[in-house]
């Protein structure tokens, strides 16, 4: 039962990554802000 956990922990993290690099791609192409936390 904790693989699985482990497995689903990991996917979720996984998607939840692409997700916002693909977000912030999107976002900085419009405007790019000094300021923002997914620069680094």
């Amino acid at each position: 039962m904790m693989q699985d956990y482990l497995v689903y922990i990991a996917l979720v993290l996984a998607i939840a990554f692409l997700i916002k690099k693909y977000l912030f791609k999107s976002k900085k192409k419009d405007n790019r802000d000094p300021g923002c936390d997914g620069c680094h």
